[in-house]
């Protein structure tokens, strides 16, 4: 009878002990679930000017149940997602293949649920240490810059408009509230009004409106507050004495496109050459002196240089500018 009790109470306490764990573990989300790996390929160098971004790199990633491969970018930068198999503690291991560097390998253990992935940075090794110099005779690159040209919206004063116009008015007659009048209300006024037209695509700026003949004390000319018009403008004028006579002039501007080239000197660590560049760039070109004779060597969208492998990227900032990095081939020095 005791034995039995003994049972008993061993198996309602293990139920109980269950229950907790299981209610321990789902409040914390203890499970298996998918993780996120971010993190960036550069290569391994001393000084740290020189550790560049490596494109291209294969990222295998495996916890030895779940497997995923993706490649690093432009910015040495990679994303790769373990499926909803991976249990917290888990050991997932990295694996960084690129046809010029040596094969890079890295464990780390997976945290608490809520604990977030750490950034990865792996640094790869090249195959051959570059030195070329001793091998056998190197051609010299020198007084490199950069030439593009940039497009820019501009406007451009294509000339200016200017008229004439007259309000006939008699002075000294009483208003007797007959509209137009005076702006006291007195006397018996006459108004009139000009329009100008800047033409198809043209646009009026610094347009004024002035008396220049007559009574002007006794006259009101009204113009926008703005000293920005559209295609057509409109002067209108008051005039509560005799004759005067008024002129309206503006500006005429046109929306044009201009072009402009431009130079940059690029910054060099090591063999590899960096500069950046404008969104509204074009025709990007490298003049340089190889072994002493000035060339011109248009850099194209395949970004071919004869002496130098070349990648771009474009930041993902609002500036959108476009990172240029160069790395001179074996039988170049700078």
């Amino acid at each position: 009878m005791k034995s039995r009790k003994t049972v008993s109470w061993i198996l309602v306490t293990a139920a109980a002990v269950a229950t907790v764990i299981f209610v321990w573990l789902h409040t914390h989300h203890w499970g298996p679930r998918s993780i996120t790996i971010q993190g960036a390929v550069i290569r391994r160098d001393a000084d740290t000017r020189k550790q560049f971004p490596i494109a291209g790199v294969e990222v295998t990633a495996s916890d030895s149940v779940t497997t995923a491969i993706t490649h690093s970018d432009a910015s040495g930068y990679f994303k790769i997602v373990l499926g909803a198999g991976v249990w917290p503690q888990s050991i997932v291991t990295l694996h960084f293949q690129h046809s010029d560097y040596q094969p890079f390998h890295l464990s780390f253990q997976i945290g608490l649920p809520r604990v977030p992935i750490k950034l990865i940075v792996a640094e790869l090794n090249p195959l051959v240490q570059q030195s070329p110099e001793a091998l056998h005779p190197t051609s010299v690159v020198s007084n490199i810059r950069v030439r593009y040209t940039t497009n820019e919206q501009t406007d451009s004063n294509i000339g200016s408009a200017v008229k004439t116009f007259q309000i006939v008015n008699q002075d000294n007659v009483p208003c007797n509230h007959q509209s137009p009048c005076s702006p006291n209300g007195h006397w018996k006024a006459s108004s009139d009004s000009v329009t100008l037209d800047a033409g198809p695509g043209n646009v009026f700026r610094n347009f004024r409106a002035s008396c220049i003949a007559g009574p002007c004390p006794f006259t009101r000319v009204n113009t926008t507050d703005s000293a920005d018009g559209g295609r057509l403008i409109t002067a209108s004028a008051l005039d509560w004495s005799g004759t005067a006579t008024f002129l309206l002039e503006a500006e005429v501007f046109r929306d044009t496109i201009g072009s402009s080239v431009r130079e940059s000197y690029p910054v060099i660590f090591g063999r590899t050459l960096h500069f950046t560049l404008p969104p509204t760039q074009e025709g990007v070109s490298i003049e340089a002196d190889i072994n002493g004779t000035p060339m011109v060597f248009p850099l194209g969208p395949d970004l071919y240089l004869s002496w130098a492998n070349c990648t771009a990227r474009t930041n993902s900032e609002s500036d959108r500018s476009t990172v240029y990095q160069c790395e001179l081939k074996p039988d170049y020095r700078f």
